[in-house]
């Protein structure tokens, strides 16, 4: 996995710099408008399955629990378009207990997500975040190049570093679970299977 900064010098998380492909789509989807009193960052990561299983996971705003290990109750509100709002609740652990989201965009064609923080007790306003899944080979076999990005206020009393640092923690973890599920359920055989989860 591969952390990118906004701003400041590229850093691998596990040894490897970025290619050109993830730098190209970081640049096309991922660039955001980041202010002088927000953070923000890019994480890329790597499946060993197929796009649309794992596309089926990340598209589920009404399910984010399938995969997200630290969401343990979902209700939205909404039809599942643009503009619906869901309520999570976060499992104990987190300096939170309810997160209020927006779902801001959408596309099936071009496998892209973003979400957007309205409201809950915790400290990440106007979190904004994107993700983009893409095909890619994986040691001969179909694969998926999932990036996740987000910009987020610095709290008062925070640093820029510590808010990222926090904020990829979380990131990375629901990256890693999005992997496992996703390669444990290609291994099952496909996704019918992802209903049952």
């Amino acid at each position: 996995m591969v952390a990118v900064e906004c701003c400041t010098a590229k850093t691998a998380v596990d040894g490897k710099g970025l290619t050109g492909i993830e730098e190209e789509f970081i640049r096309r989807y991922h660039a955001h408008e980041v202010m002088e009193h927000q953070g923000s960052s890019s994480l890329v990561k790597h499946i060993k399955a197929p796009l649309p299983l794992v596309w089926s996971l990340v598209r589920s705003f009404d399910q984010p629990q399938k995969y997200k290990p630290f969401v343990s109750r979902c209700v939205v509100r909404g039809d599942l378009r643009v503009g619906s709002v869901r309520e999570v609740n976060v499992r104990s652990g987190l300096p939170a207990t309810t997160s209020t989201e927006r779902l801001e965009h959408l596309d099936d064609e071009e496998h892209i997500f973003s979400m957007r923080i309205v409201g809950g007790d915790h400290r990440l306003k106007n979190y904004y975040s994107v993700v983009s899944v893409h095909p890619e080979v994986i040691d001969g076999r179909l694969g998926t190049l999932v990036i996740e990005s987000f910009v987020v206020d610095i709290p008062e009393g925070n640093t820029k570093e510590e808010t990222c640092y926090f904020v990829e923690a979380l990131i990375k973890c629901n990256l890693k679970s999005l992997a496992d599920v996703s390669e444990r359920l290609a291994l099952q055989g496909g996704t019918e299977t992802i209903n049952r989860i």
